[in-house]
Order: structure tokens, then C-alpha cells, then sequence
């Protein structure tokens, strides 16, 4: 409905009308999660919003039972099979790891991603306070990346949460489609 009236306002000649003013378009980037062969795995949405910050939804399958750390990275790079390439853990306010550290935590500390003995998990998180993009923005121009390790986050040890080696790896990208 929305974007038959702005085509409607930009057909008539009216006053520029851009998809954005009118909620068409929303800050948001899709990333396809990778496992250490390079074989996608899953995927990861970040929408934008200014009441909530960042709302993250992450749906994966293939991957060993249990909790696993999961995190955003700092550097929209993912090779793999180590994926070091996708830098520290996303911390714009220079805290320290853990949602549970009094003094944290990381910007990009997400909770423990649960995975079900048929190897499936999904996750869905908001980080208020937080940028999509521009300074200290997730989106800055190193981009960023979303990062699964083996094991599970303890939550409190600083850089990264006791989680061990990284598992899957996916890189956001800008949507740029309606």
C-alpha cells in the first residue's frame, strides 16, 4: 500500500517522496552464514529501528548440538576456515566481553545460540543504543560479520567468552530492495 503511494506522489509530480520517509525501506542487512567448507548454513537478518536499536534474527541447521557462542564481528570479512578475518567482536563503546562482566559487555555479545539434536537453532536479540550505520555504526566501512563458535559463551570472560574456535561465519550486506 505504502509503495503504491509514493509512486502515485512521484507519478503526479508532488514534492519528492523518498520510500524511506514514508517506512518503505528500512535500515537492515542480510548475511549467509558459511560453515568452515565454505557450504551455507544458514542465514542472519539485522533490521533497524529507532525504539529498539537493532534487532538481530539468526536461523541456522547443520551445526553440533548444544549452546554455542555467537557474536558480531567488527570486520565484514569471512574466510574461512578459522574466519580470524572477521576481526574482534564488535565493541563501538571500548567495553569489555559479556553480558554478564560488570563491565561490559561488547556491543556485539549475543546470547548463546541453542542448536536441537536435529541440528537446527534460531535466535532472535535486540541491542538498544546501537547504530546500523555511520560512526560506530555496525554497518561503518569495515562492514561486519556474524561469527558462531564451537562452544558455548560464558558470558564474562573478556575477549570472548571462553567460546573457542569459530565455526560459521556469514558477512552482512546492505538490502537495497523494497
Amino acid at each position: 500500500m505504502r509503495l503504491a503511494i509514493a509512486l502515485a506522489l512521484i507519478a503526479l509530480g508532488s514534492a519528492p517522496v523518498s520510500a524511506k520517509m514514508l517506512g518503505i525501506l528500512k535500515d537492515n542487512a542480510k548475511a549467509t552464514i558459511i560453515d568452515s567448507q565454505g557450504r551455507p548454513i544458514g542465514k542472519a537478518e539485522v533490521v533497524a529501528s529507532k525504539k529498539q536499536g537493532l534487532r538481530f534474527k539468526v536461523s541456522v541447521k547443520g551445526l553440533p548440538k548444544g549452546e554455542h557462542g555467537i557474536h558480531i564481528h567488527d570486520i565484514g570479512i569471512c574466510e574461512g576456515p578459522k574466519f580470524t578475518t572477521a576481526g574482534p567482536h564488535w565493541n563501538p563503546l571500548a567495553k569489555q566481553h559479556g553480558r554478564d562482566n560488570p563491565a561490559g559487555s561488547h556491543a556485539g555479545d549475543l546470547p548463546n545460540l541453542l542448536i536441537k539434536k536435529n541440528g537446527r537453532g534460531a535466535l532472535t536479540f535486540d541491542i538498544p543504543e546501537v547504530r546500523f550505520d555511520k560512526d560506530a555504526g555496525m554497518m561503518d566501512a569495515n562492514g561486519a560479520a556474524i561469527v558462531i563458535h564451537a562452544m558455548s559463551d560464558d558470558h564474562r570472560t573478556d575477549p570472548s567468552g571462553n567460546s573457542g574456535d569459530r565455526i560459521a561465519c556469514g558477512i552482512f550486506v546492505k538490502d537495497k530492495g523494497l
